[in-house]
C-alpha cells in the first residue's frame, strides 16, 4: 500500500472504532480548547511525518476533546448525527476531492445538486420550479435568501444594487417576529440591511408571530421583507405563514423569507405539516441538512421562487471560468465559490431513507420528545415550560423547598453534563432559566430517551 492508502484505512478503521463507542462514550468533552493546546503547541517541525502515524496521532491526542454529538443521547443545539450512507458518502467525497463549483470541474457535482435539490423541493413541499442551493448551512442559506429579496425588491423600483450597491438605493423596510433567531439578524447583517434597523412584530406565549399586528406595521410604499420562523430555536412553534401571507397580499413590492433551519422538515409528515400550512407562498427558504436530515455537518438548503434573482444576486463572471448557460454552476446559487460537494451527502441521505424513511425519522423524533416531556413533567418540582409540538422541549426545575429556580435549573443541567450519560444546553425563555433538549438524531431510541430521563431527574434528586 501506498501512503495514502494506508492514511485512509487506518482513518476508516478509527472512526468506526469512535463510531462503535458512541453508546457508552461519555457525550461531553472530557477537556477543553486550552487543555489541548497545552499538550499539542510545539514549533512546527522542520520534517514531516508518515501521514499514517499523522493519522494515528490526531485521533489519540484530539479524542478528549471530541463531544459525542454523532450520539443518541446529545440533545444539545438541535444536532443531528450522521446517517450511515451519509457517512459513507462523505468519506467517498472526501476522496473524490471535487471542487463543486462549476460545472466543468464536477459535472458529477453539478447533476448531485440538480437531483438532491429537486428531491428536496418535493419532500418539503416548495414549487417545484424554484432554483435551489447548498450552502453551509441555513444561516448563510437565510444570508442568499435575503440577498435575493434585496435584489427583486430593488430592481423592481429600477435599482441595480449589485452594481451600484445600498448607497441612495431606496429603504427596504424589514419586519420579524420579536424571538427572531440570531443568525437571521447576521444575515440582514451581511446583506448590508443592518440588525438594528427592523420593525419587529410581538410573540405570543409560544414564541408565534402575531400575524394580526402585521398589518399596521406594512407601508405600502416601502419595498418590504418579512422574515418568518418554521420552528422557533426553544419552544419549537411556528410562525403563522398564512396569515403572515394573506397581510402581504395587497403589497405591491413585499418579499416572504422562510428560517426553517430546522422546522421545515415538519412538511415531511402527513402528521406535522400542518405546522408549516402557508409556507409555499413565501419567495425564499432556508433549512439545515446536517440537522434533522442527518447529513453531517457543512451542509445547508436554500430554495428561491425567483430564479433570476436568485442567480443574480448571487453570480459573478469571469473569462477563465468557462461558464455555459446550458449547465449548472453551483456556486452562482450560494455564497462560496471554491467548496465541497455537498450534493453528494444530501443525495445520499435521502436516497438511503426514501420519503419514508425520512417521514419516519422526523415523526419518530417527535414521538421521543414528547416521551420525554412526560417522563420529566410528572416528576414534583419539574415543570415543562412549552407545548412540545416537535422536537424540542423547554425544562425548568425549582429547588426542594423553594429559592433558585434559575439556579437550580443550571445546576441540574451541570450534573447531568458532567455525570457524561447524556448532554444538553441551557437557554433563557421569557426571563426564565431553561434546560434546552433538542431530539435530532436518527438513532436515538425509547431506551435513549429513559436512560436520559432518569439522569435529569437523578441529578434533580442531588
Amino acid at each position: 500500500m501506498d501512503d495514502r492508502e494506508r492514511a485512509m484505512r487506518r482513518a476508516a478503521e478509527l472512526g468506526l472504532a469512535f463510531l462503535a463507542g458512541l453508546d457508552e462514550r461519555h457525550v461531553g468533552a472530557l477537556t477543553d480548547d486550552t487543555g489541548l493546546v497545552a499538550k499539542l503547541a510545539a514549533p512546527l517541525p522542520d520534517d514531516g511525518k508518515d501521514p499514517e502515524a499523522v493519522v494515528e496521532e490526531m485521533a489519540r491526542a484530539f479524542d478528549p476533546g471530541l463531544v459525542a454529538s454523532a450520539g443518541p443521547r446529545y440533545f444539545g443545539f438541535v444536532i443531528g448525527g450522521q446517517l450511515p450512507a451519509a457517512a459513507g458518502a462523505d468519506w467517498l467525497t472526501g476522496a473524490w476531492s471535487q471542487a463543486a463549483n462549476l460545472h466543468p470541474l464536477s459535472p458529477a457535482a453539478a447533476a448531485a445538486e440538480l437531483v438532491a435539490g429537486a428531491w428536496m423541493l418535493d419532500l418539503l413541499g416548495l414549487p417545484a420550479d424554484a432554483s435551489v442551493g447548498f450552502p453551509t448551512g441555513a444561516a448563510l442559506g437565510s444570508t442568499v435568501g435575503l440577498a435575493a429579496a434585496r435584489h427583486a425588491l430593488l430592481a423592481r423600483v429600477g435599482w441595480d444594487v449589485e452594481a451600484r450597491g445600498l448607497y441612495g438605493a431606496p429603504e427596504i423596510k424589514v419586519i420579524v417576529g420579536d424571538e427572531v433567531h440570531s443568525t437571521l439578524l447576521a444575515g440582514l447583517q451581511y446583506v448590508g440591511l443592518g440588525r438594528e434597523r427592523l420593525t419587529r412584530i410581538p410573540t405570543d406565549e409560544q414564541g408565534r408571530m402575531r400575524a394580526d399586528a402585521l398589518p399596521a406595521a406594512l407601508d405600502p410604499s416601502a419595498p418590504t421583507i418579512v422574515c418568518i420562523q418554521a420552528g422557533n430555536v426553544n419552544t419549537g412553534a411556528f410562525d403563522p405563514a398564512d396569515g403572515v401571507a394573506d397581510a402581504l397580499a395587497g403589497h405591491p413590492n413585499a418579499w416572504i423569507h422562510v428560517d426553517g433551519a430546522f422546522g421545515l422538515w415538519a412538511a415531511a409528515s402527513p402528521t406535522l405539516r400542518h405546522l408549516v400550512a402557508g409556507v409555499e407562498r413565501a419567495d425564499s427558504w432556508a433549512t439545515d441538512a446536517h440537522k434533522w436530515l442527518n447529513s453531517g455537518y457543512d451542509c445547508g438548503f436554500v430554495a428561491v421562487r425567483d430564479r433570476e434573482a436568485h442567480r443574480a444576486a448571487m453570480s459573478a463572471t469571469a473569462a477563465y471560468l468557462m461558464q455555459d448557460a446550458a449547465h449548472r454552476d453551483n456556486w452562482e446559487y450560494v455564497l462560496d465559490s471554491s467548496r465541497r460537494a455537498r450534493g453528494f451527502i444530501v443525495y445520499a441521505a435521502l436516497r438511503s431513507l426514501g420519503r419514508n424513511g425520512v417521514r419516519e425519522m422526523i415523526e419518530r423524533c417527535c414521538r421521543l420528545a414528547r416521551r420525554m416531556a412526560e417522563r420529566l413533567g410528572t416528576a414534583d418540582g419539574v415543570e415543562i415550560l412549552n407545548d412540545v409540538v416537535l422536537n424540542q422541549v423547554l425544562v425548568r426545575f425549582t429547588p426542594p423547598g423553594g429559592g433558585d429556580a434559575d439556579a437550580f435549573t443550571r445546576q441540574v443541567m451541570t450534573r447531568v453534563q458532567d455525570g457524561g450519560e447524556a448532554w444538553m444546553g441551557g437557554t433563557t425563555w421569557h426571563g426564565m432559566g431553561a434546560m434546552r433538549i433538542s431530539v435530532s438524531n436518527w438513532s436515538t431510541t425509547e431506551a435513549d430517551i429513559d436512560r436520559t430521563a432518569d439522569a435529569i431527574l437523578g441529578a434533580a434528586a442531588g
